[in-house]
């Protein structure tokens, strides 16, 4: 899908006082595998809401495959799913099944299609043993999993997920990762872990609220660390 931002300005409302988080920002993108780094504050996070309508514009217009997120805020949901880094903010439902099964409601599908589907996109992410659990009991790993499962039942066309790997240890990080990295459909990657990064088509570097390089992952993961170490 075509992502498209036009002279986007976002200003957050810090206390009575407008803060710029994203100035100016303007881009085509619609390859396969989308990286965003930055540091915390950069506008990184920030500029991954505006892609679902999670966040609109103060000025400019975002359109993602030529839906204004403004404008056909609950098409363009329907068609970018959104991962955010703590699972636990998004899991609503008591057990496993349950809350994969919530995002198919009012798709006008039958008892018996809800329930294939979950059963498919459980096993599919090893979450079948775990099916009628606590969703909130499950360890950090299997949290971010069901949340993966609970967006990508709904079948999104775009995924745009952010820093889904932060509050993970290492070895449920890489889990996330390889389960990413076979993904089928479009992501975009808000993340610390440059080295997830490896093997995407195109990286944007954000700093101080705006885009600042936008290029191959080695390219643009030296100019993040050149600005990292450039920081007193």
């Amino acid at each position: 899908m075509l992502i498209e931002v036009d002279d986007v300005t976002h200003v957050y409302d810090d206390g009575g006082r407008g803060r710029t988080v994203l100035e100016d920002l303007t881009l085509r993108a619609d390859e396969h595998r989308i990286g965003v780094v930055g540091a915390n504050g950069s506008g990184k996070s920030t500029f991954a809401r505006l892609l679902n309508g999670l966040v609109l514009p103060t000025a400019g217009a975002v359109r993602v495959d030529g839906l204004d997120t403004a404008d056909d805020g609950r098409a363009v949901r329907r068609r970018v799913g959104f991962c955010f880094t703590d699972p636990d903010a998004q899991i609503v439902m008591p057990t496993v099944r349950e809350d994969v099964a919530f995002g198919l409601r009012r798709r006008g599908l039958t008892r018996d299609e809800v329930d294939e589907r979950v059963d498919a996109m459980l096993e599919e992410h090893g979450l079948s043993a775990h099916a009628d659990h606590p969703a909130h009991l499950l360890s950090g790993g299997q949290k971010q999993l069901l949340a993966l499962a609970s967006v990508l039942v709904t079948g999104p066309d775009l995924l745009v997920m952010d820093e889904p790997t932060t509050l993970l240890d290492l070895r449920n990080a890489a889990r996330v990762a390889e389960t990413v990295a076979r993904l089928p459909l479009q992501v975009v990657l808000v993340t610390h872990h440059l080295d997830l990064l490896a093997g995407f088509d195109r990286v944007l570097v954000f700093d101080e609220g705006r885009l600042v390089h936008d290029g191959a992952p080695d390219a643009a993961v030296g100019h993040y660390r050149a600005l990292m170490a450039a920081l007193p």
